[in-house]
């Protein structure tokens, strides 16, 4: 009877297990940001917690694009990490700390985006080489510093990797094939620009509601 009693126990906890890894992500709750419908964005340096020194600005020059293209005005960065620096204000962790209505006040936007890069560059093992960038994001109201919407995306090149064939010897050739090609051409940059159009383009599941630029405005 314990045999079966545990067998029982057992099977029920796989089915539950199957089940939550199955179900339907919730829907995000878009009410504060419908209310807001901000029509630019202000994109704060990012802040960094990768160990790669250049995450924030390859972040950073990626960003406005997809915003763009989903319908937002977006105060130019270049000008905007210029206004920052004449104000002292260097490092981003800083400038995340800035008051929504200064911010607002400074530079007039609507909403202030947020971003932390989690992961920036390529990574060696035994067996393999590769490069990932991760990022978390939330989009802030500047008049009343509520939270509009925050996501994550990431992006890597193990999406497309192949290990199949060639042996032991040959995989250790490959992987460090990859290391060298991926320190040489920059292939952390790439990604972070996949990463930043998963993260910021509108129109995908719990992504960012379209802007009033683009003809999807309001409809979604």
């Amino acid at each position: 009877m314990r045999f079966s009693t545990l067998k029982g126990a057992a099977v029920a906890a796989l089915v539950a297990a199957l089940a939550s890894g199955c179900a339907t992500p919730q829907p995000y709750d878009y009410t504060a940001f419908k209310q807001s419908r901000p029509k630019s964005v202000l994109i704060l340096p990012p802040q960094n917690s990768s160990p790669e020194v250049k995450a924030t600005y390859s972040m950073l020059s990626q960003m406005t694009h997809p915003l763009a293209e989903s319908g937002y005005y977006v105060l130019p960065v270049t000008l905007v990490d210029e206004t920052f620096k004449q104000n002292g204000l260097n490092n981003p962790g800083e400038i995340h700390t800035v008051a929504p209505a200064k911010l607002r006040d400074i530079f007039g936007a609507d909403a202030a985006l947020y971003v932390d890069v989690k992961e920036y560059g390529s990574t060696y093992t035994i067996l393999s080489s590769e490069v990932t960038v991760a990022a978390d994001a939330k989009l802030v109201d500047l008049q009343s510093g509520s939270l509009l919407w925050q996501g994550s995306a990431v992006a890597s090149s193990a999406e497309n990797q192949n290990n199949s064939g060639g042996g032991l010897v040959g995989m250790l050739v490959v992987a460090v094939i990859k290391q060298i090609t991926n320190s040489l051409t920059e292939q952390s940059h790439s990604y972070a620009g996949i990463t930043s159009q998963r993260l910021l383009t509108a129109g995908r599941p719990n992504g960012m509601l379209y802007g009033p630029s683009s003809p999807h405005y309001g409809k979604d």
